[in-house]
């Protein structure tokens, strides 16, 4: 297949106003036993998952597999980001038990993969990083198996400490989504700025760079294509090596407004385009979120695929 040039000047979507939801963005409810089983786990560990918090779409599919994205350090976050329907407020102070509960549910899961993201913390010096670090140590304990995704928030004001904490017990892929372009930070990401969490992402990589290394972004917030091929040169030079694309949906009416619906085809001709910058994995679609589909995604560490080359 011939790989767009990346070089080239991308023509211009059409920007329309949103009708019905279509068709490729329809997903079933997510109810069965599956998903009431694991509802009832979580609750019983006292653990919250993106997945709910966030009213992530794919819920039903991803929890009816028997899989979760972790969210740790409570479910409030210090920030009010207009597009994100995770609840904000003053969070409680870390929980010591939790890392040690989250492991527990991960082992009784029977994962072999597991990723875990976190509210931002502005309240605490690091940001929350120390948690995180705990939570690795905890997983590496009781599910020495276990492959562990972070995806961290920007450890804005902090980003120095928060690194030399992460440093301590690297994770096997490090994740920090980038969200939108440049132009739309100041009302999509309000508490951020675009530079930073570059440069978070260049930071951790040069200290860690046999770690692989992910981003995503959303569109469908008014975004233009040259702006989205700008961020995805942006993100490769930081040094990530996959990349997610997924379509925004705003939660409800009172969260930052759609501004059209992404077909498949120009997902799919994003995905081309990524693949032609270098990127090792693009996964990019209008379902598509951080976590989605994370294994599958995720490169094998190197001495589990020598093992599987001689087996």
């Amino acid at each position: 297949m011939k790989l767009l040039d990346p070089r080239k000047s991308l023509p211009v979507p059409p920007v329309t106003p949103p009708g019905p939801k279509p068709a490729w963005l329809r997903v079933p409810s997510p109810a069965g036993m599956e998903v009431l089983k694991l509802r009832t786990l979580f609750r019983k560990a006292g653990l919250h998952t993106v997945c709910e918090e966030a009213h992530c779409p794919n819920i039903g599919e991803c929890f009816g597999k028997g899989t979760a994205t972790f969210m740790i350090l409570g479910n409030l976050c210090t920030r009010a980001c207009p597009f994100c329907d995770v609840e904000h407020g003053k969070p409680l102070p870390p929980d010591p038990e939790e890392p040690s509960r989250l492991a527990g549910t991960v082992a009784l899961m029977g994962l072999s993969y597991v990723v875990v993201t976190s509210v931002d913390r502005d309240d605490l010096p690091e940001g929350g990083a120390t948690q995180f670090t705990r939570v690795i140590r905890s997983l590496r304990t009781q599910c020495p198996d276990v492959r562990i995704e972070i995806l961290v928030p920007d450890f804005r004001g902090c980003m120095g400490p928060a690194l030399e904490i992460l440093g301590q017990t690297p994770p096997d892929l490090f994740n920090h989504n980038i969200e939108t372009v440049p132009r739309l930070y100041r009302s999509v990401r309000p508490g951020a700025d675009y530079r930073h969490s570059l440069e978070l992402l260049s930071s951790y990589h040069a200290k860690h760079p046999g770690i692989p290394m992910k981003s995503g972004i959303m569109l469908g917030l008014g975004e233009q294509d040259e702006e989205v091929l700008s961020v995805l040169r942006d993100l490769r030079q930081a040094g990530c090596s996959m990349v997610t694309i997924g379509q925004y949906l705003p939660p409800s009416r009172d969260h930052m407004p759609l501004v059209r619906y992404v077909s498949p085809d120009e997902f799919s001709r994003w995905k081309q385009v990524g693949l032609s910058l270098g990127y090792d994995s693009v996964a990019s679609g209008p379902l598509v979120r951080s976590s989605y589909h994370a294994e599958e995604a995720a490169p094998l560490p190197a001495n589990r695929r020598k093992d599987e080359r001689l087996s």
